[in-house]
């Protein structure tokens, strides 16, 4: 056994054995994440939750974080939509992927409007980069290249016209 492992306890330790969580140390390990990456409340609180047993504390963290502007859920929502799109993926994905990490709707929208994206552009552009000007060569390469731009999250709409 490691000479520490906060799982564990003796027979002899009381809960007065274990080390009070100190809300500077919440702090430190959320700007620490933050420092890295921006963060969803949501990501950061269950980041939090894991190494901290004490929600209320964390939750108390987490709010001054967001009043100080130092953790904001619309930033993040902003910079995550750009990295998605520019490694290639639609509408539809981006939406999903951003409610999974806790985003409201008007946050996701919010961030589609001001990211002003062509998606139907965007799709042309991952679908030249995936196929080229080869064309379609039968029906199993056509449902191929459907369910490529589908996984990838564009709308029928988005590529249809490179399909035929």
């Amino acid at each position: 056994m490691s000479d520490f492992d906060p799982d564990y306890c003796d027979e002899d330790s009381s809960p007065e054995d274990v080390e009070e969580v100190n809300p500077a140390d919440i702090r430190l390990a959320a700007m620490n994440l933050l420092a890295r990456r921006e963060h969803t409340c949501l990501e950061l609180r269950q980041k939090l939750k894991r190494r901290f047993p004490n929600l209320e504390l964390v939750n108390t963290e987490l709010s001054k974080l967001t009043d100080e502007n130092l953790q904001s859920d619309t930033r993040f929502a902003e910079s995550f939509l750009i990295a998605r799109c520019n490694r290639g993926y639609g509408l539809m994905r981006v939406q999903q992927e951003m409610r999974e990490k806790g985003l409201s709707d008007s946050q996701v929208s919010h961030a589609i409007k001001i990211a002003d994206i062509d998606w139907r552009a965007l799709a042309q552009d991952v679908y030249r980069k995936k196929y080229g000007d080869i064309p379609v060569s039968d029906l199993s390469d056509k449902a191929k290249r459907v369910r490529f731009m589908q996984y990838r999250g564009f709308d029928r709409e988005d590529y249809q016209r490179f399909l035929k």
